[in-house]
């Protein structure tokens, strides 16, 4: 009597289970399909697409000549300088054509006193498709030390 109280209840499962796929049956195939994007399956980025890092350095170089060639220090504007740098800066990464990679972007802006400076990241990455680049621009008055980190979406 137990084998067959168990038999039932696997046969009204198999029998829900082939209810929930036969209910899309009936359907067009585009009502199934309809708003939703497919998986593309890639997990590594297109060689031309890569993360290159000198590419990525010359344009935060010339971000950094641009906005920074004449500025001076100042505690109070310092704040908005940063955001408006790393913003320009992911702007222009974003237009690189780098698909699918997600853009970090770190600046650092410093009095020019004379005195050292030691900056560390540590990043838990693909080695692979990952990669970071950095830039330190400096004139009498300031120091900025841009790191722009690229991570791919899988």
């Amino acid at each position: 009597m137990a084998a067959s109280a168990r038999m039932s209840s696997a046969g009204a499962r198999m029998s829900s289970a082939s209810a929930r796929t036969s209910v899309g049956e009936g359907l067009p195939e585009a009502d199934k399909n309809s708003g939703e994007t497919e998986n593309t399956y890639i997990l590594r980025p297109i060689f031309q697409q890569r993360f290159r890092p000198s590419v990525v350095k010359g344009c935060i170089h010339a971000v950094l000549k641009e906005e920074l060639a004449m500025a001076e220090y100042s505690a109070e504007e310092t704040p908005q300088l940063t955001k408006r740098l790393s913003e320009n800066i992911k702007d222009k990464l974003k237009e690189m054509g780098f698909d699918r990679y997600k853009m970090v972007v770190q600046v650092v802006i410093g009095e020019q006193r004379g005195e050292g400076v030691f900056m560390a990241a540590r990043c838990f990455w693909d080695a692979d498709t990952d990669n970071y680049t950095q830039d330190v621009f400096v004139n009498d008055s300031l120091f900025c030390v841009v790191a722009a980190f690229g991570c791919f979406y899988y």
